[in-house]
């Protein structure tokens, strides 16, 4: 009985040293509880340290820097443009007593973040027009074609504050606040910004309206460009054809005057056997077997016709 009273004394002294000695690592900040109240300072240095066991609690935060990504919210601006809004921030615990007695952890500071920074976002677009959300400077740029009759004219609006400024605007407010809280906000950034689907849809519908009307005076270009390269093609072909005319209408003079020139010489040589052979070139051309030709008696052909058949 002794002997068991003695294991059970030392396993006993073995849970209160193993429960009096915890270890805080490089990354993170702790705090010490007492029946769930605060008896400690912040604790970050690394180490081994030690507290009262059974009756003291360990809680640990992290040192390193936190993201916050809140929920899409549907923001009205001041144009009276519906947006979706949707934020992004860079946070850290600052001060974990405080952070521990106001949120309690990580998953309260983050319902408190999207509280404090959506209302103040909501607060900043409210106030500007989607000009001021969408641009950072007024720095120039091409208004391209597809532009023409999309909000070119909205697009080319000079910013007064632009969007870098409204989350800077956004972040000093914020950090204010959280700070009451143990927390330190370092940046607020829009993660998206888009219209909300009803007037998303109107968006879609002019810009097809629009590339519509720049399809149908692309092709009216392109017809009428094809219609001056057939109009051209045509002068061409004219011209050329006129030129070829002319050429062959100087060559077959050319060749008349040579065939007159050779028949004149052949003329002037023999005279009777050039006037034979042309009645002969006549009658062959429209006398057959079965053709009737009445001759006046003084006909050169008849005159031939007679000498040729008296040999």
């Amino acid at each position: 009985m002794k002997n068991v009273a003695i294991v059970v004394a030392a396993f006993l002294a073995l849970v209160l040293a193993w429960s009096s000695f915890y270890t805080v690592s490089e990354t993170e900040q702790v705090i010490i509880t007492q029946f769930g109240a605060p008896v400690s300072g912040t604790i970050a240095d690394p180490g081994l340290h030690m507290k009262l066991p059974l009756i003291q609690d360990v809680h640990r935060f992290e040192k390193r820097w936190l993201e916050f990504e809140g929920d899409p919210n549907q923001i009205p601006t001041r144009d009276k443009k519906y947006l979706w809004v949707e934020t992004y921030a860079r946070w850290r615990i600052l001060d974990p007593l405080k952070f521990y007695k106001n949120v309690y952890d990580e998953r309260g500071a983050q319902s408190r973040l999207d509280d404090i920074i959506d209302g103040q976002t909501r607060n900043a677009v409210a106030s500007y027009d989607l000009i001021e959300l969408v641009r950072t400077s007024n720095r120039a740029f091409n208004v391209t074609e597809e532009l023409q009759g999309i909000g070119a004219a909205e697009a080319m609006a000079k910013v007064q504050s632009g969007r870098e400024k409204i989350t800077r605007q956004i972040l000093e407010k914020a950090a204010t606040t959280t700070l009451d809280y143990g927390i330190e906000l370092e940046d607020v950034r829009f993660l998206r910004i888009d219209y909300v689907e009803t007037v998303q849809g109107k968006v879609f519908d002019r810009m097809i309206s629009e590339r519509k009307r720049i399809a149908e005076r692309s092709r009216s270009e392109g017809q009428g460009k094809a219609a001056e390269i057939r109009g051209q093609k045509e002068r061409d072909v004219l011209a050329a054809s006129s030129v070829g005319y002319r050429t062959a209408q100087e060559i077959k003079g050319t060749a008349d005057a040579k065939a007159t020139a050779i028949y004149a010489r052949a003329y002037s040589k023999d005279p009777e056997l050039y006037q034979f052979l042309k009645s002969l070139e006549t009658l062959s051309a429209g006398v057959d077997d079965k053709t009737w030709v009445i001759l006046s008696t003084d006909s050169e052909l008849l005159r031939y016709l007679r000498q040729s058949g008296g040999k």
